[in-house]
This record gives structure tokens, C-alpha cells and sequence, in this order.
């Protein structure tokens, strides 16, 4: 009887020793990086302004969500393609709803080192996606400006006029 006794607080005494977040979820998440239209040039740079990954859409990386204790992880997206503006999208970890569960089976430890430590407390979004600006080609006041066809917006197309 002493040893199942001393074996149910001992398992216990281990749930309640480690994070709730650190069992159930991850401290790195893969991240989908797409863009509207496909086949754009991305960077990842994060917070210290280091490129972390490069690639081209649709992709997907897997990103540490901590960046220190107690400290969650952002990330700026920058996409490049021709013809389109640049844009970025930022990445930024929100908290992890298991890190709340250690609230609930009491684990103090796993509150306040074991999930912070170990990057779990956060959780980063699934995707990074956006939808790509075409340059527009826009003439000076009294001058001329020369675009390529595919630079001119759809809208716009049928108000040009062909020169022989």
C-alpha cells in the first residue's frame, strides 16, 4: 500500500514539476510563407535584423517561437517580386493556451521556468500570406515615362492607346 501510495505522489509530483505547455505543444513551429501571385523571393529577418531564411512562394520554415526567456519571437517578412512592390508581414508569437494549463494542475515550476525556458509558453501563427501590388506606371507632370505592358494595371489597360 506505502509503495502505491509513494509511486502516485511521485508521478505527481513529476506532472507538477514540469510545464503543461512543454508536454502538450513545441517551442518551434512550421510556418507556411505564401503570396498572391506565387513564385515572389522572401527573407526572413528577425528581431536583431538577421536574415534567418530565404526562399521563393509557397514555402515553409520551421521558426523557434521564443527569443528568450520569457520573451516570444517576431519575425519580418519581406516579400520581392518583379513587377510587384515590395511588402512585408509580421510574425509575432502570441501565448500558448497550454502554458494557462499550468494554472490548473498547480505546476509553479512549469509556470515560471520550465515553459519559459524552453520557449513553449508561445505559440507562432500557421501562415504568412499576402497579396502582391503591381507597380503602376504613373507618367510626371509634363513628361514622359516608359513601362513595360505587364507594369500597367488590368484597369488600365483599356484605356491605352497603340502608337504606330
Amino acid at each position: 500500500m506505502f509503495k502505491k501510495l509513494a509511486l502516485g505522489a511521485a508521478i505527481t509530483g513529476l506532472v507538477m514539476a514540469t510545464g503543461c505547455a512543454s508536454i502538450v505543444s513545441d517551442s518551434s513551429y512550421p510556418v507556411s510563407i505564401n503570396s498572391t501571385p506565387g513564385g515572389a523571393n522572401f527573407t526572413i529577418i528577425n528581431e536583431a535584423g538577421f536574415d534567418v531564411h530565404s526562399g521563393v512562394t509557397p514555402d515553409t520554415v520551421t521558426l523557434p517561437a521564443s527569443d528568450g526567456f520569457f520573451s516570444s519571437a517576431s519575425y519580418t517578412v519581406k516579400y520581392q517580386m518583379a513587377g510587384y512592390n515590395e511588402q512585408s508581414f509580421l510574425i509575432k508569437a502570441g501565448m500558448d493556451g497550454w502554458y494557462v494549463g499550468n494554472i490548473l494542475v498547480g505546476g509553479l515550476i512549469g509556470w515560471l521556468i520550465v515553459d519559459p525556458a524552453t520557449g513553449a509558453m508561445w505559440k507562432l501563427p500557421e501562415s504568412a500570406h499576402v497579396t502582391l501590388q503591381p507597380n503602376t506606371a504613373a507618367a510626371p507632370m509634363g513628361g514622359l515615362s516608359i513601362a513595360s505592358i505587364d507594369e500597367v494595371p488590368e484597369e488600365m489597360k483599356s484605356q491605352l492607346v497603340r502608337v504606330k
